[in-house]
């Protein structure tokens, strides 16, 4: 199944992206690494993750395990499209 990033997911890939590459010295390339496999198995098995209770909306979870962030993702038109990439340490989920 063909998955997109919402532009919302877009700025914050490209903002922890930067993030990461600034103060993960030892690894700056594992968040970009981390998100493209997720991103390739999801194309391969659409119901990868958890759900993610929003009401009517149906999110699911996918949890990046080394860098620690979840990526949201539903899916609409044949298509799963990622809603939005949040730390996993906030504490509560994003606005969705």
């Amino acid at each position: 199944m063909k998955v997109e990033l919402s532009d919302e997911a877009r700025a914050q890939v490209r903002e922890i992206d930067e993030w990461w590459r600034a103060n993960r010295p030892a690894a700056p390339d594992l968040f970009s690494w981390e998100l493209g496999q997720a991103l390739t198995m999801l194309e391969a098995t659409p119901t990868l993750g958890t759900p993610y209770d929003v009401g009517s909306r149906a999110v699911r979870r996918l949890l990046l395990r080394r860098s620690h962030y979840h990526m949201y993702f539903v899916e609409q038109g044949g298509k799963l499209f990622v809603v939005a990439i949040w730390s996993a340490h906030r504490g509560r989920g994003p606005q969705l």
